[in-house]
């Protein structure tokens, strides 16, 4: 009987990690999320492969479509996510005095409500696309890997970069210049 205790509580310990390093989640917890440590990894243009054919709905009742002609930054997070509420502001301040890059939000593991009141809280003025199942269509290239995940698109539709975790102002910056290869005001 005790082996059988010491088996079962082993066993249960092992689930209850694994469900943490996979992203499990319990919706408004911020404590059962995956959080990046805000690492960025650029590839070589060489290493780059093509972005999926992506759409989603809209927090805006619009319908989005991921553009393959333009330096695209998607920013994956939630309303709950301490770090996304953190780097919001920065996200934002990147997409005003950039706009030749483009943008894009993509909601996971929230509710429109919650959301809502997020972009208005941070007045966020890039589209947020609804649809999160469009993330494992990154699956063969860099997948987003913790809440928040910023993925970067070239200018010729491949996925250049990931940032993994709160994103800041040097490291954005550092990221944005390096996909596209000039200036970028931050």
């Amino acid at each position: 009987m005790k082996r059988r205790l010491v088996v079962l509580v082993v066993l249960t310990s092992v689930l209850g990690l694994s469900a943490c390093s996979t992203g499990g989640i319990s919706k408004n917890n911020e404590n059962a999320f995956v959080s990046g440590s805000g690492s960025a990894l650029v590839l070589k243009p060489a290493d780059r492969k093509p972005a999926p054919a992506i759409a989603s709905p809209t927090l805006g009742g619009t319908q989005w479509t991921l553009s393959k002609s333009s330096v695209t930054v998607i920013n994956v997070w939630a309303s709950w996510c301490a770090p996304c509420r953190a780097e919001a502001p920065v996200l934002e301040d990147f997409a005003q005095k950039n706009p030749t890059i483009n943008f894009v939000g993509i909601l996971t593991r929230d509710n429109a409500s919650a959301a809502s009141d997020f972009v208005s809280r941070f007045r966020l003025s890039y589209p947020i696309a609804t649809d999160d199942s469009v993330l494992t269509k990154f699956r063969g290239s860099l997948i987003p890997d913790a809440i928040p995940t910023t993925i970067v698109i070239d200018a010729q539709g491949r996925v250049a970069a990931r940032i993994s975790g709160e994103v800041t102002v040097a490291i954005m910056q550092k990221v944005l210049e390096s996909v596209t290869g000039g200036a970028v005001n931050a």
